[in-house]
Parts: C-alpha cells; sequence; structure tokens
C-alpha cells in the first residue's frame, strides 16, 4: 500500500464577478453628485450604448446641462428619446418638455402632450403638472379645467410643491373644481411651506374669509399632510412651464 500523500487539487481562481447595471448605474451617480462629469459619463455610456433606459436618461441630461460636455440639445433629445421609448418616467416627461419648447426638436404642442400622457399615467409628478397645464391651457389638447384639477391633484398629493400650488387656487376660485376653502388652504399652505410665493398671498386672502371651524378642519388636514414631498433622485428635470 502506499504511504504517498494524495495531492490536493489547486483551488482554482474565481473570476470577478462583474458589477450589474444597478450598481454602475449608482457608481455614476455618486461621482456626478461629486462633481466628477466625464467619470459618470465613463460609465454610463457603454450602459447606454447597451439599451439601458436608465443610463441613456442621465447621458441626455449631460448634453441637455453640459455636464463635462458641451451644452448639445439635439443630442440630448436623441438619448432622451431612447430612453423614454425604453420606458423611463422621467425622460418621457422631459421629451415632452422639448417638444413643448422646441429644444433640440421642431416644437409640436400635439407631441408634447402625448409624452406628458405617458409619463403623467406611469405616475410621474413633472408630467403630471405639465400636462395639467397644457389642459389649462388648451395646447395641443382641448381645454379641460376639470381634468387639468385631477392631474395637479394627482401631481400635489405626490409632493409636487408648483401643483399643490395651481390645485390650491383653483379650489379657492371655483375653476375646475366645487370651490372649496378648506382645500384651498390645504394645497395652499402646503405649496406656501416651500416657499410658492403666489401661495403665500393667495392662502393670506382665503384665510380672511374662513370660520375658525373652517380653519380647523384644514389644519388638521395640512398636519396629515405635510412632509409629504416629490423625490428626485435621477436625471435632470426639464420644465419648460410656468409653476
Amino acid at each position: 500500500m502506499s504511504t504517498k500523500k494524495a495531492k490536493e487539487p489547486r483551488p482554482k481562481n474565481k473570476k470577478k464577478k462583474a458589477p450589474s447595471a444597478k450598481a454602475l448605474l449608482e457608481s455614476g451617480r455618486v461621482a456626478y453628485m461629486a462633481g466628477e462629469f466625464n467619470k459618470a459619463r465613463d460609465i454610463w455610456l457603454p450602459l447606454a450604448e447597451a439599451g439601458n433606459a436608465d443610463a441613456q436618461a442621465w447621458i441626455g441630461s449631460l448634453h441637455a446641462n453640459g455636464d463635462g460636455v458641451d451644452v448639445d440639445d439635439a443630442a440630448a433629445f436623441a438619448w432622451y428619446l431612447k430612453s423614454a421609448e425604453g420606458g423611463n418616467t422621467q425622460a418621457q416627461s422631459n421629451i415632452g418638455a422639448m417638444y413643448a419648447m422646441g429644444n433640440g426638436v421642431e416644437k409640436n404642442a400635439e407631441e408634447a402632450v402625448r409624452w406628458f400622457e405617458r409619463a403623467a399615467e406611469a405616475g410621474d409628478a413633472h408630467g403630471q403638472f405639465n400636462l395639467a397645464v397644457l389642459l389649462s391651457e388648451g395646447n395641443g389638447i382641448a381645454k379641460d379645467l376639470a381634468k387639468a384639477a385631477e392631474w395637479y391633484r394627482a401631481a400635489a398629493e405626490g409632493g409636487h410643491y408648483p401643483s399643490q400650488a395651481r390645485l390650491g387656487h383653483m379650489y379657492s376660485t371655483g375653476h375646475g373644481v366645487e370651490k372649496n376653502r378648506v382645500q384651498a388652504f390645504l394645497w395652499l399652505s402646503l405649496a406656501a411651506q416651500h416657499g410658492i410665493g403666489t401661495a403665500l398671498n393667495a392662502l393670506e386672502a382665503i384665510s380672511n374669509q374662513m370660520s375658525s371651524e373652517e380653519k380647523a378642519e384644514a389644519l388638521n388636514l395640512f398636519d396629515a399632510w405635510r412632509g409629504r414631498t416629490a423625490a428626485n433622485a435621477g436625471p435632470s428635470r426639464i420644465e419648460p412651464l410656468p409653476g
């Protein structure tokens, strides 16, 4: 019987696992927030070229804002469009904004409405707000104040301050909704706490018309809603329409 010790197999070198797309996107975001725009671009561009909608939105944002590259509206539009078609709601809202303003593409109110609708229906507060503005004006779509109020409310409930101000004004005047001082006070107060100037002025006027019971009810609602804010941890927003 052999007394030689059997050779133990050498451990195989394990290949390092490549970082996930999610991890790379976050690495790019960290670099971007640190002002390292070229580093962020180098991380995002291969993902964007491979069809990642979130990376495409970030690359569009770099071109729109001139972060690490020259401002190029046409390039921004092209990347945002790829991202929007891939389902990124922020990009959908930005494409709507670019069509509304004619930035990087020929101005087209109907196309702006179409993209704002896609973003709004997917729950994007900025898309909801911009769609409501166009509905209020009858720009690219039939004027419909009641529908505009519905979209303002959807965005307002998501914490979008300009939408809160607009909705409060509508409740104070009875445009698109039934006049309601309690609801007007609620939404104007929420907007005013974030420095929306028009809301501050309107809030003072509506307060002078309210009974003590109405004020108590409105303050209870305000306490329940205060602190709800719209998240913004993604590519920059393009806001063409006044808030």
